[in-house]
């Protein structure tokens, strides 16, 4: 059983409790109703529905939760959702946010400021009703450097704002920096079958007991397009198909189960508004593959096939996805 275990990233600050979450967790991007639908989703959502599959989340188990205050569409924003459908929240539910990029009033994007930071995370607060985050990513965008960012955020840590820090779409060299800073907990970055150009982390994070949280798991090349997207741009994978097959399940139940076999520190948190594919995502923490189907995956996407989507080169403008 892949996920019937939790994980409890490490933290050095004995001052802190730690945080112990299930490995397969709820992605709340596509309950806004943006226009990224796919075969699975589509991209009108209904707010009673988007509420009635987050609370059917915690009935199966779910106690993380991934959002940002830039999650918004013209009609609502999946931090409000998160609010009006599981406040007062259990307590062993965790949330994580992200800060970073942002939304204007005018609904135009813009990167904060190491000093806008505390107004985002003021922002998630508000939005979420609570009087501290669980858990923050800095999302990093384009900088070089993340030492004046992350250093922001260490300071609204001890101010008790924020319980845990973590840094999304970083490299190495980044996560290094922020250690020397203050404690990482968790690495949100893209990872998938095709796109696993960030090993040195992801082995990096397993040695140190950090989290490592992939997105675009199941979308794969579709990214922002999600799951569907992706396989009208190319042909069904065939050896996801196969092994789907074998096992009675979906491709992309085998696509979380490879996920998770990526290391006892590895967390899955994919994102939908439906609640038969909610259903069908936690199932696949049931879902154990063979040592014959994980070399038969690893061979077909092998060295020559991963892209290099998930390089330093990728588009950061937003945190679109699962």
């Amino acid at each position: 059983m892949t996920s019937a275990t939790s994980f409890t990233p490490g933290d050095r600050d004995p001052n802190r409790e730690p945080l112990t979450v299930r490995r397969i967790g709820f992605g709340a991007m596509r309950l806004t109703g943006t226009p990224m639908s796919d075969d699975r989703d589509v991209a009108s959502v209904d707010r009673f529905r988007s509420i009635a599959v987050l609370r059917r989340a915690v009935e199966l188990g779910v106690n993380h939760i991934d959002t940002a205050a830039f999650y918004i569409s013209p009609m609502r924003s999946a931090n409000e959702l998160i609010n009006s459908a599981l406040g007062p929240y259990p307590d062993d539910l965790l949330i994580a946010t992200k800060v970073g990029p942002g939304v204007d009033p005018d609904g135009k994007r813009y990167t904060a400021r190491p000093d806008q930071l505390r107004l985002q995370v003021e922002e998630n607060l508000r939005q979420l009703g609570r009087d501290h985050l669980d858990l923050v990513y800095l999302r990093r965008m384009r900088q070089d450097s993340i030492a004046e960012d992350f250093g922001a955020l260490a300071e609204l840590r001890e101010a008790g704002l924020i319980r845990h820090l973590g840094v999304s779409n970083a490299r190495l060299t980044h996560l290094v920096e922020a250690q020397r800073i203050a404690p990482v907990v968790a690495v949100e970055n893209r990872f998938s079958l095709e796109s696993r150009l960030d090993e040195d982390v992801l082995h990096a994070c397993a040695e140190q007991n950090i989290a490592f949280v992939p997105y675009f798991a199941i979308a794969g090349e579709g990214r922002e397009a999600g799951f569907g997207a992706r396989e009208t741009v190319r042909e069904v994978d065939e050896a996801v198909a196969q092994i789907a097959k074998r096992h009675e399940a979906t491709p992309a139940q085998v696509r979380l189960a490879w996920t998770l076999h990526q290391g006892p520190n590895v967390l899955a948190i994919p994102g939908t508004s439906s609640l038969a594919h909610l259903e069908e995502n936690v199932a696949a923490g049931e879902l154990e593959l063979s040592g014959e189907d994980l070399t038969q995956l690893n061979s077909h996407y092998s060295a020559e096939q991963v892209t290099e989507a998930g390089g330093a080169s990728a588009p950061e403008v937003s945190d679109t996805r699962k």
